[in-house]
């Protein structure tokens, strides 16, 4: 557990796998049992001007979606051996698969850790009065210090910290949703624009995982079944996700003071299980970024033909990080609501390049050993695949955006249908994928189309 983890992007070998698909429940559970996923379903309420059961349809029907495409994604983990990114080289190519990567590797990395860490830092400075720049800098520390030894070690601090967040968040559950106003006129109230940014913002809160799904499945045994390693993750996923983003919405219903929403939230609870709260959030936020940090670096060395030490990236990664949420200290709730909808509209597109590529290749008969061959082979390109997601989500975000700092042209003539871009850039990259992939110098060659030993 404190070895530090010698694989990065390679295959990891037949003797090195270990597992078993129901400890992903666990793995999963602990990163989303933190502030940051309650802070949605606030957002929904007092920003996006939901009533209660509205925001409760939307904040759960954008988690379905995104923790079905997390399960499917975390099946690729066991077949392959390989982390998501380096999965994703079969539908983009290897250089043309630099693009996702390195998109992750920001919005994982920098993005994520700059939005938790400073959950946890003002959690544990409620908890313990100390200064928040010190208690930034102790959540940092615990962070980088998983991510850093990596792979078991950051399996084993989530099963670890599991029932201290499943416990206290279940109780401050009951307490909150004891006290909020869910039934009346206002509970219903909302327009098809805010169910949309809600719907967006829990969709890509729960797909802001799908990039790094297969990091935590490669381990798994090659003979794990697939059903197993899909189900179990993608329930862990969209139990956490969609019970803190309801119990949010609800919070949003009493009135209290926004100005500090960790303390808002809290403020609610009696104050033993105040404290015990506020240290489930620190421990949630710290369980999230290990993650963060280690699949950021995961992505990074993936973007390289050859072999890089992950370890001392993660290391890099994390303290850059951490200069990012300490210039986010004081006032991050506003970037956060954009930050949202961003990672559900690159995901969206990088979502239906990943799918539609593997539905063409189950289609054409390519063999689970073929998709490995192209993955590691540093010759493959298919420069459909990013042409298809920079232009389908250029074009969605151009028309739907719907955003603070920008408002697309139909979003703006239209302001009733709310953000629609990730679903339009789902829909358009699947299509656009499909057609450039015939057009020569674009698709994976002629050499590629041959089957090898029957479909995958």
């Amino acid at each position: 557990m404190f070895a530090v983890e010698p694989a990065g992007a390679e295959p990891i070998p037949a003797t090195a796998r270990h597992g078993h698909a129901m400890d992903l429940m666990w793995t999963w559970i602990p990163p989303n049992m933190e502030f940051a996923t309650v802070y949605i379903g606030v957002v929904s309420v007092l920003t996006f001007d939901l009533g209660f059961w509205v925001a409760t349809a939307a904040l759960v029907l954008g988690a379905a979606f995104g923790s079905l495409a997390h399960g499917l994604l975390s099946s690729h983990g066991p077949r392959y051996g390989v982390p998501q990114m380096v999965v994703g080289r079969v539908a983009f190519g290897r250089w043309g698969n630099a693009l996702p990567a390195a998109l992750n590797t920001l919005g994982a990395g920098l993005g994520w850790f700059t939005v938790n860490s400073v959950a946890g830092a003002h959690a544990l400075n409620g908890l313990t009065g100390m200064p928040n720049l010190l208690c930034l800098v102790l959540v940092a520390a615990v962070q980088i210090a998983v991510a850093y030894f990596g792979h078991n070690l950051v399996h084993r601090f989530g099963r670890y910290v599991m029932p201290l967040v499943t416990l206290a968040f279940l109780a401050s559950s009951v307490v909150v949703l004891s006290k909020a106003h869910l039934t009346g006129g206002a509970s219903t109230t909302g327009s098809f624009s805010g169910f949309m940014l809600a719907f967006s913002a829990a969709f890509g809160y729960a797909a802001g995982w799908n990039p790094f799904a297969a990091d935590y499945t490669r381990y798994l045994p090659a003979d794990t079944a697939r059903p197993k390693a899909a189900l179990c993750p993608a329930l862990g996923v969209f139990a956490s996700i969609s019970l803190l983003t309801v119990v949010g919405a609800a919070s949003a219903t009493i009135a209290t003071d926004q100005t500090n929403p960790t303390g808002a939230f809290t403020s609610h609870l009696p104050g033993w299980l105040s404290d015990i709260t506020l240290l489930a959030i620190v421990a949630g936020a710290v369980a999230a970024n290990a993650m963060n940090t280690y699949s950021g670096a995961i992505s990074f060395v993936s973007l390289w033909p050859r072999r890089l030490p992950r370890a001392p990236v993660a290391l890099v990664i994390g303290l850059i990080a951490f200069l990012f949420a300490w210039s986010a200290l004081d006032n991050a709730s506003r970037a956060y609501q954009d930050f949202l909808l961003v990672i559900a509209y690159w995901v969206s597109s990088w979502l239906a390049v990943i799918f539609t590529d593997e539905w063409l290749r189950n289609r054409n008969g390519v063999s689970q050993q073929e998709a490995l061959r192209r993955m590691m082979d540093p010759a493959y390109e298919v420069w459909a695949g990013p042409v298809a997601m920079v232009v389908g989500a250029a074009i969605a975000v151009l028309l739907f955006s719907h955003q603070k700092q920008y408002t697309g042209i139909v979003a703006h003539a239209a302001p009733s249908i709310g953000d629609l871009t990730c679903v339009v850039a789902f829909a358009l990259t699947a299509a656009l994928y499909v057609a450039l992939r015939q057009l020569p110098g674009l698709g994976p060659g002629s050499r590629y189309w041959a089957t090898t030993s029957g479909p995958s």
